[in-house]
């Protein structure tokens, strides 16, 4: 690729493996695709247990794990200006050309997104959840969001619903936003070349249990479903807040 054309890219969030979740599948496999493309990749992430330091994955992809412990639900605690001299130095060592944060409520992808503002360089944001208007922590991360967004250069929403509500909760101009939407890699999917029973529906649930990716709703329609066919048996891997008390067994919920 031509060197003009080749862009060196910063992809920031709390949210990055050894963790499990959309965010890091999301910045992996963009990572991945951008780097098959020819542009350098580089992620900066907080440090998980005694995965700290730089650490390379697949395809080259560099990954800073900066020793910042977090602290709750695996963010970082908010300095403002605590994360500033490890981002200057990653910009500068990387000779980075783009930012691009991803997750409304990391605190990297904040701080990450206003320092390199600062310094003056082109920035992208990525939304990846719904997020409501009339809960406190709602409205303030809504502020925050306003207050990140006021300055990004373009922003990105993974569903069209996304980009509405991303739209109503930052006020960023919509002809600033684009959509790119969630998809699953089918080629990475295969069925069974045997299946096990013609005559049983197996339904497999693979989530995390939060009320934002509806799990209260998954308790009330499991044992509906299975009540109106005999048939079908349901199966479960999930993780999560709730998952104390989600055990399906023979359609009932313990």
């Amino acid at each position: 690729m031509d060197e003009q054309k080749r862009l060196r890219i910063l992809m920031v969030s709390d949210f990055f493996y050894p963790n499990f979740g959309g965010v890091e599948s999301h910045i992996y496999y963009l990572s991945q695709c951008l780097l098959k493309l020819g542009h350098k990749v580089v992620v900066m992430t907080h440090a998980y247990g005694k995965r700290s330091g730089v650490r390379y994955m697949t395809g080259g992809l560099k990954v800073y794990y900066v020793p910042w412990r977090p602290f709750l639900m695996q963010n970082t605690l908010p300095t403002l200006y605590g994360t500033l001299p490890i981002i200057r130095t990653i910009l500068g060592r990387e000779r980075i050309s783009v930012v691009h944060g991803h997750q409304a409520f990391s605190t990297f992808c904040h701080e990450a997104l206003m320092h390199a503002r600062t310094m003056g360089y082109k920035t992208v944001f990525t939304d990846h959840s719904l997020y409501g208007f009339a809960d406190v922590g709602s409205i303030h991360m809504n502020k925050v969001l306003q207050f990140t967004l006021a300055d990004v250069d373009q922003a990105i929403c993974v569903s069209h619903t996304s980009k509405e509500n991303t739209v109503l909760r930052s006020g960023i101009p919509p002809n600033k936003v684009f959509v790119v939407p969630n998809a699953v890699d089918t080629a990475m999917f295969t069925p069974a070349p045997n299946r096990l029973s013609c005559d049983e529906i197996i339904i497999v649930v693979i989530s995390r249990l939060v009320y934002r990716k509806g799990a209260d709703l998954l308790v009330e329609v499991i044992p509906e479903v299975c009540r109106l066919y005999s048939n079908v048996s349901c199966m479960d891997s999930v993780f999560g807040k709730l998952e104390a008390w989600f055990i399906v067994d023979n359609g009932r919920i313990k």
